[in-house]
């Protein structure tokens, strides 16, 4: 709802205490919005003046329920309407996504004590989401009373989806047999919460996936299930911030013509920031959206319990489309060479796990790449660093086949609380380094406006990541050279891959507080090594 009050004389346009209703424009447009917001969000403008150079205008955000309004966007001009739209998604965002974030840590924790195993949480999140796509499903669940009945129905109502997704049917008994669990588990069935879980979902988690249409909600879900459980960090695996894989697009040009390709897939994080960008490229060609979601995404997945959350979140983000190939990518990559893949992203498992360098997987992605392609890939910085070994050698071949375009270092707890530090490296496929004959482009991106939050773990709280993002974006496309933040140079597969081997310092940055901060950490670092 937007509501608008003018007057005529600019001293009328809001008064001291916001209270005068009837003589000021702001404090009638907030009378109205104090009213109407008890039932809806609420837009309201105070305009007075009745020229152009005298004109005031005042915009103010009141979201449903909320006691306090907050004055957005500057005064004193009016703005196209798609300015005003995006405000209010990004308001009703926030509130939203707070609201997810208490939701979801308040699952976990009725999880935990009823004694549902974490892997097997997001299994059953998943399912549920994907059983509430199912039109039948959705408006007859209500009327059950018996939770064995309603697993039954779900179970049921999961099936017919996968069986329209594009899976293999032993794909689909596989992952019959994840979601059996719901039948018989104690807490569920014979204590009935599976009735009063379905109902929270639909009623907690349904409607912030249809305002939020693109938003990796299995993933965030994923890890917070995880946190009493020693997480899945030991299994090799970290996801990657929904702002990273929304980045990772951006730096590969994605576009709704892009074919792309993750070989380490995961929950489907990169692939649903992909088809986001992809879909709003298509702009509401429904024809081309068809294709994107059944031609133009695909991933490989080897671990069965996250394959099955990957089908999952693109079943639900994809109306019912999913090229997920369950698999290793060593033996499956030739089955993704009929789509004809032209850009690449992935976060491969760590080495320490694996037994197979973070390095190997992005050489195996390339591989799929049609020439001149794009392959983007977050490692730990330690790949760009190796100047000896089996290291070395990899380095060696991916530059006798590739030219590695650029190297990004990432802030050091982006992954927080897994501290690996990590580094971006943008490849272009098939092209040998050597022929190439340019400079590598090394960014040095450590700050990336994002802090750490209790129970929130790192957030944009001041909404800096939107400018911080615009300006490494630039630096990048235009492979500018700035002290402290980028540089260009010439490398070999023997050279360090990183920004601070080459990096000129910007010494006109530091501060006094700086070096007093280096100064009490090598202190602290002495007295504890002491």
């Amino acid at each position: 709802m937007c509501v608008i009050e003018c007057k005529s004389d600019v001293t009328k346009h809001i008064s001291n205490t916001g209270t005068k209703y009837a003589d000021y424009a702001v404090d009638g447009a907030k009378l109205y919005a104090d009213y109407l917001s008890k039932e809806m969000d609420v837009l309201y403008i105070g305009v007075s003046g009745q020229t152009e150079d005298e004109l005031r205008v005042s915009h103010y955000l009141k979201l449903k329920n909320d006691k306090t309004a907050k004055e957005v966007l500057n005064p004193n001009k009016f703005y196209p309407f798609a300015d005003y739209i995006k405000q209010y998604k990004d308001a009703r965002f926030r509130v939203d996504y707070d609201n997810l974030i208490k939701y979801t840590r308040t699952l976990n924790e009725e999880m935990h004590k009823r004694k549902i195993p974490e892997n097997n949480r997001a299994i059953l999140f998943s399912g549920i989401l994907i059983a509430l796509e199912d039109d039948t499903f959705h408006d007859t669940f209500g009327g059950y009373t018996q939770a064995g009945r309603l697993s039954q129905f779900l179970i049921e109502s999961v099936t017919q989806k996968l069986e329209h997704a594009n899976i293999q049917k032993i794909r689909i008994h596989e992952m019959q047999q994840a979601f059996n669990f719901i039948k018989s588990h104690t807490a569920l069935i014979d204590e009935g919460y599976l009735l009063e879980l379905v109902k929270d979902i639909h009623k907690e988690i349904r409607p912030f996936i249809k305002s939020n249409r693109y938003f990796d909600i299995i993933s965030h879900c994923y890890v917070e299930f995880l946190k009493y459980a020693n997480n899945d960090s030991g299994l090799g695996i970290v996801l990657t911030p929904s702002h990273i894989a929304q980045l990772f697009c951006d730096l590969a040009n994605v576009s709704k013509d892009s074919v792309v390709f993750d070989n380490c897939c995961g929950t489907s994080g990169f692939l649903i920031a992909a088809m986001q960008k992809m879909i709003a490229q298509a702009n509401g060609d429904s024809a081309e959206i068809e294709k994107i979601k059944k031609e133009r995404l695909v991933g490989i997945e080897y671990q069965d319990h996250i394959f099955t959350l990957a089908v999952s979140n693109m079943i639900i983000h994809g109306d019912g489309k999913t090229n997920i190939i369950k698999g290793d990518c060593f033996k499956k990559i030739d089955e993704v060479s009929s789509y004809k893949p032209t850009i690449g992203l992935l976060n491969p498992p760590y080495n320490d796990v694996t037994g197979i360098d973070e390095l190997v997987f992005v050489e195996n992605n390339l591989f799929a790449i049609e020439k001149n392609g794009a392959v983007v890939a977050i490692v730990p910085m330690r790949c760009a660093l190796y100047q000896e070994g089996q290291g070395l050698v990899i380095k060696q071949r991916l530059l006798e086949k590739h030219t590695l375009e650029a190297v990004m270092s990432m802030p050091d707890d982006l992954f927080y609380p897994i501290g690996t530090v990590t580094c971006i490296m943008v490849f272009k496929a098939h092209i040998p380094h050597k022929t190439s004959n340019r400079k590598t482009w090394f960014g040095y991106w450590k700050k990336d406006g994002f802090i750490k939050a209790k129970h929130r773990g790192r957030i944009d709280a001041n909404n800096l990541w939107e400018d911080i993002k615009s300006r490494w974006l630039e630096m990048y496309r235009n492979r500018e050279s700035r002290a402290g933040e980028s540089v260009l140079q010439y490398i070999e597969a023997k050279d360090e891959w990183c920004a601070e081997a080459y990096m000129e310092t910007d010494y006109s940055k530091i501060t006094h507080d700086d070096f007093a901060d280096v100064v009490k950490n090598f202190v602290a670092f002495n007295l504890l090594s002491s």
